[in-house]
C-alpha cells in the first residue's frame, strides 16, 4: 500500500516521490493507519513543533523568540556572516523536533538538511558541532557518526559546518542541498526508512561564552518527505 504521493523541491523542478512499505524495514505501512489528519493550508518542509529542550551552561541566545526561532525555514546569513535568528543550546545542551507535516525519507542523496550558523571568517571558518539523530516513534533514535574532535578532517558526520545561503528574503530553495547551505544526512548512512523526529545535541566541545555557548540552530528541512497530512 502508498503513502500519498509528496513533492520534493529539488534544483527548483518539483518531483514526486514514493513511499512504499516493501524493501524499506522497520514496521510496515499496512500496519499503521491509513487516516491522516488534515494539513494546514500550506503544509512546509520544515520542523513544525518543539518536544523538548534541554539547555546546557551558557545557553540563552534566541530564548526570548523560542519556540518559533528554530521552526519553519533557515535565516542564513551567507558564507561570512552567521545569522543571529537561531537558539544557542548551550554546552551539551539538546533540542528535540518534530515534523507533523511531511516526514523525512530515504530517497536520493541528502534527505535532511540542519542549519546551524557558520562562516568564513578572516581567520578561517568558524564552526560549532552538534550531533544529529533521527527517530520515527519519538523512543528510538539514530545517531548520525560525528567526528566532533576531527579539525583536519572537516569534522565529518556534524552539523553546524557549512554556511547557511538560504532565507525567506533571498529566494534560495531551503530543500534544495545544492544552494541551501547547512549540513546534509542521508537516512541510508543509518539504514533508517524514514523519521518524524530530529534530534540535535551540542557536541560540548565549542565555544563556552554566555549567553551564546554551543550549537546554535536556525532551521531543520526535509528533502526527501512523504506526507504525516491529508491535504483537502
Amino acid at each position: 500500500m502508498r503513502r500519498p504521493l509528496v513533492p520534493r523541491m529539488s534544483g527548483g523542478a518539483w518531483l514526486l516521490l514514493p513511499v512504499l512499505a516493501a524493501g524499506c524495514g522497520g514496521p510496515s505501512l499496512q500496519d499503521e493507519p491509513q487516516a491522516l489528519a488534515a494539513c494546514p493550508a500550506e503544509p512546509q518542509p520544515f520542523a513544525d513543533h518543539v518536544v523538548s529542550y534541554s539547555p546546557g551552561p551558557n545557553a540563552g541566545f534566541g530564548q526570548d523568540a523560542f519556540p518559533g526561532i528554530v521552526l519553519g525555514p533557515p535565516h542564513g546569513g551567507g558564507a561570512s556572516a552567521g545569522s543571529l535568528d537561531v537558539l544557542s543550546l548551550g554546552r551539551g545542551g539538546e533540542i528535540v523536533l518534530e515534523f507533523t507535516d511531511i516526514g523525512v525519507v530515504d530517497g536520493p542523496g541528502v534527505d535532511l538538511l540542519v542549519f546551524e550558523n557558520a562562516f568564513n571568517s578572516p581567520i578561517g571558518p568558524f564552526v560549532e558541532r552538534g550531533i544529529v539523530s533521527v527517530s520515527e516513534d519519538g523512543q528510538t533514535w539514530h545517531e548520525f557518526p560525528c567526528a566532533f574532535t576531527d579539525a583536519a578532517g572537516g569534522y565529518p558526520g556534524c552539523a553546524g559546518i557549512k554556511p547557511v545561503y538560504s532565507s525567506p528574503t533571498n529566494g534560495v530553495s531551503a530543500t534544495d542541498p545544492a544552494v541551501a547551505g547547512g549540513d546534509g544526512f542521508d537516512l541510508a548512512t543509518l539504514g533508517v526508512p524514514r523519521a518524524r523526529f530530529v534530534r540535535v545535541r551540542d557536541a560540548g566541545n565549542n565555544s563556552n561564552g554566555s549567553p551564546s555557548s554551543g550549537f546554535d540552530l536556525d532551521a531543520v528541512a526535509v528533502v526527501n518527505g512523504y506526507a504525516l497530512c491529508q491535504t483537502p
